[in-house]
């Protein structure tokens, strides 16, 4: 069984589209909000998902989400990432692999601007060098390894490269299929200083700095 875990705060916008791709491919949706205000809740269980209420902030909601589904198998995936055509045969072959294995898809964001595909190719080599693939990309992970590698911890923020440095590159596995998701923040924020933010918020985790102060520059 497949349940697709999706942590949400004011993702009314995007939501549909990201539950719609699932399509018939995973067994149910639970959708773990941290308040939101803007018709989320609403919006998930017209869209049939169960939703959980958690206090805000991803990790946490993660955690929630997942104590709250059924499933052996667990895709965690953000409110504003939609995947492609094929992401559920592409998961079914990793489910039925003899040693389970987590795996992520391959990012992708919904813009045609020449920069996107730049910021693509860069996370592509981040994944295949460094083995840290981010939560935008979606991880398809057995919930007992999930468990034996301690869970999804609550952290405010990069609860995602936590998890996948516990995992190990070993253990995580790519997959062919884009996970394509909105390049809104890119856009906003523009895309050298987006993309800049991300690489000083990656290299003060990994130097140690507390996850709560990292999200203040994230932000």
């Amino acid at each position: 069984m497949l349940s697709v875990v999706i942590p949400t705060l004011n993702a009314s916008a995007t939501l549909p589209a990201t539950i719609a791709a699932l399509g018939a491919g995973c067994d149910e949706v639970v959708v773990s909000d941290g308040g939101s205000t803007d018709g989320t809740v609403r919006t998930a269980e017209a869209l049939g998902a169960r939703v959980v209420s958690a206090a805000r902030g991803r990790g946490g909601q993660l955690a929630a989400g997942i104590a709250a589904a059924r499933g052996d198998w667990l895709l965690l995936l953000h409110a504003d990432t939609v995947l492609a055509d094929g992401w559920a045969d592409a998961a079914r072959r990793v489910m039925g692999v003899g040693t389970p294995c987590a795996a992520y898809f391959r990012f992708a964001l919904a813009s045609g601007d020449p920069r996107a595909r730049r910021l693509e190719r860069l996370v592509a080599w981040r994944c295949r060098t460094l083995g840290l693939p981010y939560g935008d990309q979606g991880l398809l992970v057995p919930r007992g390894l999930l468990a034996a590698v301690g869970g999804v911890r609550q952290l405010p923020l990069m609860e995602d490269v936590d998890l996948a440095r516990r995992l190990g590159r070993a253990q995580l596995a790519a997959l062919e299929v884009d996970a394509v998701t909105s390049a809104a923040r890119w856009e906003r924020d523009g895309w050298w200083r987006r993309s800049a933010r991300n690489v000083i918020c990656l290299s003060l985790y990994l130097a140690g700095m507390p996850p709560a102060w990292i999200a203040r520059v994230y932000a």
